[in-house]
């Protein structure tokens, strides 16, 4: 679906009129806000059998198939999971209660998922925290009790990969911020405009949101446009530095030198990770092995390995008993898993890059399946050595490569301090990470265990779970460990989701059972998925328990 690019002329009429409705929106009262937001997510729902097939005909995904759920998980499901969750933040008067908080070591831990019934059938043995700042109290939603005297234009510039990120940026701004947003789609889902004009028309003919299309040039003007207010950015720390320190690395240089950015408005950024999984040594079954092996490969795999929460560093033991047997069963699930369109521009450079620089690069495909320029084989790196400034550690690949590191480590308590030490210094980025440990291990080594997860320095971490899960879960923050200056901007700044309001966040960490049932959303070749998503999209819209039935059978009936 192609779209008009918006003119400078335009833009320009654009940003007036929403400056025009920035103290308005100041005064929409919150039951209106929740009205406004109910609106949005039954049009949602309306547009969400068109926003998926728009999507998987963008990524070669036949609509039809089973593959086809990833797009509606990602894509509106998620979008109506947070509009359902800034509706109870709001009917609170944006101050929803924790389920429980309390204080860590002088930091205050707040439990904020699951929050109801259904949700915590659903998501069993899961438990979501939002840590605060160390020495922040835990203040939430300020921004409804402490007005703005005056309105704030935001743009937004959207990202191309994930199809739920743009409106979630844009929804975060309006409902958390207080502003009124120009949302510019990126060239690369731009199709996807059409479908967001529709899903949030009740914004958009109130005049607080608008959407434009465009390229570099468009950005540039917005970014630099004196209506404009401030910016949030998902994308690349190449884009970032651009429009805040200009164009050139030269230019970059200079200007960081001089500490005289570009742009001086403030800006808020969400920009990629090498990410991390940390592979804690313990005893595991032949069917831990096989799970924990398909749960990496779909932290690979999901959406052509297109993530900024992409799994594309593993670290385990060297002396680990099954490192072998582990690493043998990974390779095998990534050779069972079909490759994917490598959709995403530049993705075939950055592949050929990483070949160039490790030969010894395992190519891992389905043995029927032919070679083909269009996709990317999943592939591994062996031998990785810990070294600061190795390639693999510091460039995000944005495909799908999979390096492979080992610490040496005389016990599990060794190798945790120097799993953390190596990742947090060495491992380029700080947005998400995640930690696989279990049950008997955690018992025996619960200390440094729960050491490891204070002394990460990111934003998002699994215990168990896929970081990416994160993302997906408005109630938590979603954004890069707060460290970054705009000078080494590396995973961001700020966050965006946190639909509990909470006005400090550290990092988000969402803990799950060791093996998860029944099969995960984003283990690859899911075999129910699309029927699951279907009925998904049903009980996001309505909460039920028709629709909540609905869910669990299709989600049991999912085998392999």
């Amino acid at each position: 679906m192609s779209v008009t690019a918006t003119t400078f002329e335009q833009a320009d009429a654009i940003a007036a009129r929403l400056t025009e409705r920035k103290d308005r929106w100041l005064h929409v009262s919150i039951p209106d806000r929740i009205l406004c937001l109910q609106r949005c997510l039954e049009d949602v729902k309306a547009v969400a059998p068109a926003w998926a097939a728009a999507a998987c005909r963008a990524k070669g995904i036949d609509p039809a198939a089973m593959l086809a759920g990833e797009e509606w998980f990602v894509g509106p499901i998620a979008t109506m999971a947070y509009l359902r969750s800034l509706m109870t933040a709001l009917k609170a008067n944006g101050q929803p209660p924790p389920v429980q908080q309390h204080l860590r070591n002088g930091q205050w831990v707040a439990q904020v998922f699951p929050d109801n019934v259904i949700d915590r059938l659903l998501w069993l043995g899961f438990r979501g925290e939002v840590w605060l700042q160390p020495g922040q109290l835990p203040t939430q939603g300020l921004v409804y009790r402490q007005k703005l005297t005056a309105g704030t234009l935001a743009l937004v510039l959207g990202a191309g990969n994930v199809s739920s990120i743009a409106p979630l940026d844009a929804l975060y701004k309006l409902f958390a911020e207080d502003a009124v947003v120009l949302l510019k789609m990126n060239p690369v889902n731009e199709y996807m405009g059409v479908i967001l004009e529709t899903a949030f028309q009740s914004l958009r003919q109130d005049g607080f949101l608008e959407i434009v299309y465009g390229g570099a040039e468009l950005g540039c003007h917005l970014c630099q446009h004196p209506l404009v207010q401030t910016i949030h950015i998902t994308g690349s720390h190449h884009t970032h530095d651009a429009i805040v320190w200009g164009a050139t690395p030269v230019e970059q240089s200079q200007r960081k030198a001089a500490q005289q950015p570009l742009l001086t408005k403030p800006i808020t950024s969400e920009l990629g990770c090498v990410t991390p999984v940390i592979v804690i040594p313990g005893v595991w079954s032949e069917a831990d092995l096989a799970f924990q092996a398909r749960h990496i490969a779909g932290m690979v795999t999901h959406n052509a390995s297109f993530n900024c929460a992409a799994a594309k560093v593993v670290i385990t033991a060297s002396n680990w008993a099954q490192r072998d047997a582990f690493w043998s069963q990974l390779r095998q699930e990534l050779a069972q898993t079909p490759t994917r369109v490598a959709y995403y521009p530049g993705a075939q450079e950055r592949y050929q890059a990483f070949l160039a620089q490790y030969p010894q690069a395992i190519v891992l495909k389905p043995s029927d399946e032919p070679m083909d320029n269009a996709v990317i084989p999943w592939t591994v790196i062996p031998g990785i050595p810990a070294n600061a400034g190795e390639y693999a550690l510091t460039q995000e690949a944005f495909c799908g490569v999979l390096a492979d590191v080992s610490l040496d480590a005389a016990n599990t308590g060794v190798f945790l301090t120097q799993a953390v030490d190596f990742v947090n210094k060495q491992v380029w980025g700080n947005l998400s990470c995640t930690l696989l440990v279990d049950s008997q291990t955690q018992a025996k080594w619960n200390t440094e265990v729960e050491t490891a997860i204070d002394r990460l320095r990111y934003g998002a971490i699994g215990v168990n779970v896929w970081s990416g899960v994160i993302f997906s879960l408005g109630a938590l923050p979603w954004g890069a460990f707060p460290e970054n200056s705009l000078e080494t901007i590396a995973s961001g700044r700020g966050v965006v989701h946190n639909a509990y309001l909470f006005e400090q966040p550290q990092k988000a960490v969402l803990r799950a059972p060791f093996r998860l049932r029944p099969l995960p959303l984003w283990f690859p070749r899911h075999p129910n998925l699309l029927r699951l998503a279907q009925h998904f999209t049903n009980l996001q819209a309505t909460l039920s328990w028709r629709h909540f039935l609905r869910v669990v059978l299709a989600a049991v009936r999912a085998r392999g």
